[in-house]
């Protein structure tokens, strides 16, 4: 592990150190950045976006971790004794740093598998529905006419798109909870 302080991140990046600090921390397993300023925590995140092109998740509790929360793909704010600026300028909000674990590795898997499963249901539903166009037109001579009224294409993009979007979201659960969370590789496959 690397634990670096404020000060040295400040030799780091006026000093034009960039490359050579990515190069040591991909040796690492966990790097700590401590006593830095909210500019310097921001810079790190666009630092690692930039150069690494990955995703970044950045966690703050406080004003002071505003910028890197922003600067990050993905936010968290964790509400509590210094206020709730850090939940307000987050993509997601947890009440505390325990509850991180279940939040990535339980509902990051829910979240991914409905999406991927929502995705491929999508294209269904559009190639189903353009079919049906298709195959009309050769049956009314390529008129241009429709055969499904206006109303009921509307209808049927209403019901065929809000409606399994909601029931994928209470209902589907590939894996349980407690699963997920003593397996957490799990988390891979689904990638």
């Amino acid at each position: 592990g690397l634990v670096i302080d404020g000060r040295t991140l400040n030799v780091i990046f006026q000093g034009g150190l960039e490359e050579k600090f990515l190069a040591l921390t991909k040796h690492c397993h966990s790097v700590l950045c401590c006593r830095a300023t909210p500019l310097q925590k921001s810079m790190v995140v666009k630092l690692v976006r930039r150069q690494l092109t990955v995703m970044t998740l950045s966690i703050g509790d406080g004003a002071n971790d505003v910028s890197m929360i922003q600067a990050a793909d993905v936010g968290i704010g964790i509400s509590g004794q210094e206020g709730m600026q850090a939940v307000m300028a987050s993509d997601f909000a947890i009440s505390r740093f325990k509850h991180l674990k279940k939040l990535l590795l339980v509902h990051g898997h829910w979240c991914y598998a409905r999406l991927a499963k929502m995705v491929i249901y999508f294209f269904y539903k559009n190639v189903s529905y353009v079919n049906l166009l298709f195959w009309y037109q050769f049956f009314c001579g390529f008129s241009g006419s429709t055969m499904i009224d206006y109303w009921q294409m509307i209808f049927f993009n209403l019901f065929f798109t809000s409606m399994p979007p909601l029931l994928f979201g209470v209902l589907d659960r590939d894996v349980s909870a407690e699963t997920l969370l003593s397996l957490p590789e799990l988390y891979k496959n689904g990638q």
